[in-house]
């Protein structure tokens, strides 16, 4: 890996990205008033602006690079655990949905594996995919936002996005099973 990979734009971006992560954390648990959710939520405005940025950086200037591609979505993934986690403070109902994202994306992170194993990987998220993970930072920016939401608008945004993760999961799931099967010839 050639050294300067480390210091492009997009992935000093992603390294930003990883770096808010406690800090967020920390303004959301220990914000009291709705100043403080919005300074928190204004971190999560920021992270997201900046995943945004960082690709489409790496497309225009070409900066583009394995780690990048590696880079951007553990500090996605890391960010999204870290939100739904700081949200099962105040509702537990989010560890459901903490729950299912991880179920996917663990098993997302195991069939990749298996495709790389035989020289065959994804080109990037799928729309059911992007759909999955627009609504649960949806859900999560009204959740970190609107700390005082009742349990029935809280439960309806998990189920909610809940149901796109199992949707993503039962896509991506095909997905693989039809990219294995013409692989293997079956």
């Amino acid at each position: 890996m050639n050294k300067k990979d480390w210091f492009t734009i997009p992935n000093i971006m992603s390294y930003f990205r990883l770096v808010l992560i406690p800090f967020f954390s920390y303004a959301y648990l220990n914000a009291q008033t709705q100043r403080e959710y919005a300074f928190a939520t204004g971190l999560l405005v920021v992270s997201g602006a900046t995943d945004a940025l960082d690709g489409f950086i790496a497309r225009r200037f070409n900066q583009g690079t394995k780690l990048g591609q590696l880079l951007d979505p553990i500090a996605d993934k890391l960010t999204q655990i870290a939100v739904a986690g700081v949200l099962m403070f105040n509702w537990p109902v989010f560890g459901l949905l903490l729950l299912l994202f991880i179920i996917k994306e663990t098993y997302m992170f195991i069939e990749n594996i298996r495709l790389y194993k035989k020289d065959i990987t994804l080109d990037g998220a799928k729309w059911y995919g992007k759909i999955a993970t627009i609504v649960f930072y949806l859900t999560m920016f009204l959740a970190v936002f609107f700390p005082r939401l009742n349990e029935p608008t809280i439960i309806f945004l998990v189920v909610f996005a809940s149901f796109f993760q199992i949707r993503a999961l039962y896509h991506y799931s095909r997905l693989f099973q039809n990219l294995h099967k013409s692989i293997d010839g079956n």
